[in-house]
């Protein structure tokens, strides 16, 4: 049995942004994040039932009203492509603090090149699909002029789309046709599945072989012969969808039959596997494809030969606040030219921590001495001093922790 849950987070108006989370019973092969076609809701049909039958086959997927349109809060009229963007990232970074960045992006048609406009603003994403997405956004511009020739000289107007009135201003007409979608394709590093019905009427199957000639490898191109655009003609549309993205983006998550372990991280990133010799301290640690060494100090009866285990978990800590910073400053568009992160252990008396619970015997404590670099303003600087404090190795030292050791 899949779970659904509610949740909501910022937008990129500020305005809270309404979602659904479909959570598999057992831990997750990875999160995938579902952006909806433009108008269109989380809750349109085809969104619910594939990103449900995702979770049955192990993916946890997010889907999202963007500002103004469902349950989200916010006016539909003030918004455009970019603030779509910027409420795609939004919902990325709540994953990213809430649960697990995404592994896999799921658009479909405006949704579909929303994902492939934000998919280098997500370092964590592996894989990418799009459903009967256009290959660039002033295609819809065209669409909506046509439909309200009046926008060419007034600064709003309304549009009924799939029975729907909406208001449109002549800025949405601007933002989509300040796009570039060959742009956002040639930076597109990751590989790209495109599904596209060969009858689509709304957004012609042109489209995706424009789109499958500009990416590059790996790419898959699969027709669903027969499907309309919002794939509600037959059920077996959106099944096959449903099945052709799990079957695919397998290859990029891993698949039920992997080994124990928590299945939400990629195999080759889970395991670390350390080795000590017959004699002295000197340890080989493998991590994934990379090769470490750990030692004591001399002084400590060690050869030197590397960094003692210490010194490897305030690397960890360091890394991880330097790599989170990078990330949401990059999002944010803001100038930060590098960063630096000192940090130091020590043990001190439970007595002298105003912030430790315990008040007996000694305690751990790690200072972080944080510096950036870069035309950053006060608050900006604060902001990424707060973010830095919620990269997943900073929690995961202040969480509760269980570690279970057996041998083989």
């Amino acid at each position: 049995m899949i779970k659904t849950e509610r949740v909501q987070f910022p937008g990129a108006h500020g305005a809270p942004i309404a979602a659904r989370l479909e959570l598999p019973d057992k831990p997750a092969r990875g999160f995938a994040l579902f952006a909806h076609c433009f108008t269109c809701t989380k809750d349109y049909k085809a969104v619910v039932r594939i990103s449900r039958r995702l979770a049955e086959r192990g993916v946890a997927v997010c889907r999202f009203d963007f500002t103004g349109l469902g349950e989200s809060a916010g006016e539909f009229a003030d918004t455009n492509f970019t603030s779509n963007l910027d409420d795609l990232l939004a919902a990325a970074q709540f994953l990213r603090d809430r649960y697990q960045a995404p592994r896999l992006l799921i658009g479909h048609s405006l949704g579909g090149a929303a994902i492939l406009a934000a998919a280098s603003r997500i370092p964590e994403a592996r894989a990418i699909v799009t459903i009967a997405a256009p290959s660039d956004t002033e295609h819809l511009s065209s669409q909506l002029l046509r439909m309200a020739p009046e926008l060419a000289n007034r600064d709003e107007a309304r549009v009924t789309i799939a029975g729907r009135s909406f208001l449109v201003r002549r800025q949405l007409l601007a933002d989509l046709e300040s796009h570039r979608m060959g742009e956002y394709l040639s930076a597109l590093d990751r590989p790209l599945l495109i599904l596209h019905s060969p009858q689509d009427e709304i957004v012609d199957v042109d489209n995706a072989s424009r789109l499958f000639e500009q990416a590059s490898f790996p790419k898959s191109f699969i027709s669903v012969d027969g499907a309309d655009h919002l794939l509600a003609k037959n059920d077996g549309d959106w099944q096959f969808v449903a099945s052709a993205i799990d079957c695919w983006a397998s290859r990029y998550l891993g698949t039920e039959l992997d080994e124990k372990a928590d299945d939400r991280v990629p195999l080759e990133q889970r395991r670390v596997l350390v080795k000590g010799g017959a004699e002295g301290y000197e340890t080989e640690i493998l991590a994934g494809l990379h090769r470490l060494v750990a030692d004591e100090p001399v002084a400590a009866g060690g050869g030197d030969s590397g960094p003692n285990p210490y010194s490897f978990l305030l690397a960890a800590l360091g890394a991880c606040k330097v790599i989170t910073m990078r990330m949401y400053a990059d999002r944010k568009g803001w100038p930060l030219r590098g960063s630096q992160v000192e940090l130091a252990h020590s043990r001190i008396h439970a007595k002298d921590c105003e912030d430790c619970a315990s008040k007996q015997g000694r305690v751990d404590r790690i200072d972080v001495a944080l510096s950036l670099e870069g035309s950053l303003s006060e608050e900006q600087s604060r902001r990424l001093l707060e973010i830095s404090e919620r990269c997943p190795v900073h929690r995961t030292l202040k969480n509760e922790m269980s570690i279970r050791t057996t041998t083989v």
